[in-house]
């Protein structure tokens, strides 16, 4: 009896296994965004906008006739 349920096993695995591996992923996806909310949007600027700005800030408070 062992043997061919071994068998029927080792045969049927891989259309076992999909199904199940699908579900446990599509599950715990949703888990994972149910557990965390949606993703908030970033709002840094990128380096060199920042930079921009920063030299920007500075010039401001500088003399631009002298050095």
């Amino acid at each position: 009896m062992w043997p061919v349920l071994w068998t029927v096993m080792r045969t049927y695995a891989p259309y076992v296994t999909f199904p199940v591996a699908l579900v446990v992923g599509a599950v715990g996806y949703h888990l994972e965004w149910f557990l965390t909310g949606t993703p908030k949007p970033r709002e840094e600027k990128g380096i060199l906008e920042m930079r921009e700005e920063r030299k920007l800030e500075e010039q401001l408070g500088k003399d631009s006739t002298q050095y």
